[in-house]
């Protein structure tokens, strides 16, 4: 018969050790540390344009004008997007979500790409109908709805557009990139994610 009085297994005690250094040591606490080889120069990752420590004496400045100095010429405003680019951006994905959902045919996004990029275009658009859940015919709501879609526009002619798709319990990303040829905004990249 088992004493029921004596204690069961114990279990070891735990050690609490110090967590290991992940910064690497200050310039002053320990230079031998960190060596530098001859001639290589500091960093100056805060831009202030003054010699750093272990440059070289004598080298003349960078001319190169760095944001925020007196003589670089003022940062460029954020990309933003024409009225014309988002309305082209929203008509493209919302073809793909049609096609998607089965209202129209994929032949049709034909119009809406560049020549030579039909075929992958079509591949990505497969690529995302696999993704899908099945369409039912009689069903008048989609299957895919578009959750998000952000707009950019880089240049003047081409627009690059994120999207977020989702289908069923799945969701998904698409990226494209649309550029204006003869009065069209063409599909040139479309890249399901």
């Amino acid at each position: 018969m088992a004493d029921s009085r004596r204690p069961g297994p114990t279990r070891p005690p735990i050690r609490l050790r110090p967590a290991p250094v992940t910064d690497p040591p200050y310039v002053d606490e320990v230079p031998d540390l960190w060596p530098r080889p001859p001639g290589q120069l500091a960093l100056d990752l805060f831009g202030t344009g003054r010699p750093a420590v272990g440059r070289p004496t004598g080298r003349r400045p960078d001319p190169r004008p760095r944001p925020g100095h007196p003589a670089a010429p003022p940062l460029l405003p954020p990309a933003t997007t024409t009225p014309e680019a988002t309305r082209a951006a929203h008509r493209f994905v919302g073809t793909c979500l049609e096609i998607l959902n089965g209202y129209r045919p994929p032949g049709q996004i034909r119009a809406l790409v560049e020549p030579g990029r039909t075929v992958e275009v079509a591949e990505q658009l497969a690529r995302a109908a696999a993704r899908t859940p099945p369409v039912r015919r009689r069903s008048t709501r989609p299957a895919v709805h578009l959750r998000r879609l952000r707009v950019c526009q880089p240049r003047p002619a081409a627009v690059e557009v994120a999207a977020v798709v989702t289908g069923g319990s799945r969701s998904w990303a698409m990226a494209l990139r649309l550029e204006h040829h003869r009065g069209n905004w063409l599909c040139t990249t479309l890249q399901v994610i």
